[in-house]
């Protein structure tokens, strides 16, 4: 029998925090209690944000927390190939259109929300036709979408996840259309995090319950792309004084800073309740 395989899959945006020194220390103990391996994976897909000082952070702060993790590591960035090949065969099954909405258009339209509160996009509440065919001849930026109808008319199962010994009904629908792919990126978040699991043979995805609902719409591309379902678990998050979660966005304090102030190992562990 194969080992299981855990792993931690950062993207180099900014400085690791406290939060992710959670997610990264979960992944690396549960791994060694099952006696399986442990991969860091660099999600460094979207190349105007992610920064090669960004991704040397991301080992030296892993390294001082103790980890030790297989090498070669995989980066986002080069396996392009893979992605579009997956795009590829769901453009052939005519389960991908292209949409051409901005932010505004988005806002303006789109009246659903997501489980993460952003627009629910469906081709109904999108542009008329004949705008979205004059922005295609014009090669305006698009935005590759998962047919959500067609796609879950194809799935013959219920679809459920296991999350820590107990099924969980999936309902990506409520997703709405997804994106998949841009112009300019070649996968997006959902497309590239189910691709990468699979080829990298990860059988458990231990992640921040702010990726629960997100799960969803991984089992249906899972079974659309016939790849194996992993056993998920989602853990807490670490919140703020506003209780907000931890974010690279909002500039939480990060590990480098932490340790330049002279935290151990033993605090980061004793902040984040481990």
């Amino acid at each position: 029998m194969n080992p299981p395989v855990f792993r931690f899959a950062p993207s180099p945006t900014g400085h690791l925090h406290l939060g992710h020194a959670l997610s990264a220390l979960t992944n690396f103990a549960a791994a060694k209690a099952a006696d399986g391996r442990f991969l860091l994976r660099i999600e460094d897909i979207d190349p105007t944000r992610c920064k090669p000082e960004f991704e040397q952070s991301i080992y030296e702060d892993l390294a001082w927390l103790g980890l030790e993790w297989e090498t070669p590591v995989r980066r986002q960035s080069q396996h392009y190939e893979d992605y579009a090949a997956a795009l590829g065969k769901l453009e052939s099954e005519g389960l991908l259109y292209a949409s051409y909405e901005t932010r505004a258009d988005l806002a303006r339209l789109i009246t659903g929300r997501d489980p993460d509160g952003g627009p629910r996009y469906s081709r109904e509440e999108g542009l008329a036709p004949a705008e979205a065919r004059s922005r295609e001849a014009r090669g305006e930026p698009y935005a590759l979408r998962l047919d959500m109808q067609e796609a879950l008319s194809r799935i013959s199962i219920p679809l459920f996840w296991n999350e820590s010994g107990a099924k969980i009904a999936a309902e990506p629908a409520r997703w709405g259309d997804v994106v998949l792919g841009r112009k300019e990126m070649p996968a997006s978040y959902h497309l590239a995090v189910v691709l990468d699991d699979a080829l990298q043979g990860v059988t458990h995805i231990v992640r921040g319950k702010d990726l629960y609902e997100a799960t969803a719409v991984h089992r249906l591309l899972q079974e659309l792309l016939g790849l194996p379902a992993p056993a998920y678990r989602h853990h807490r998050l670490l919140l703020d004084v506003h209780d907000k979660k931890l974010s690279k966005r909002d500039k939480s304090t990060t590990l480098r800073a932490l340790r330049a102030d002279g935290w151990t190992v033993s605090d980061v562990r004793q902040a984040i309740g481990l």
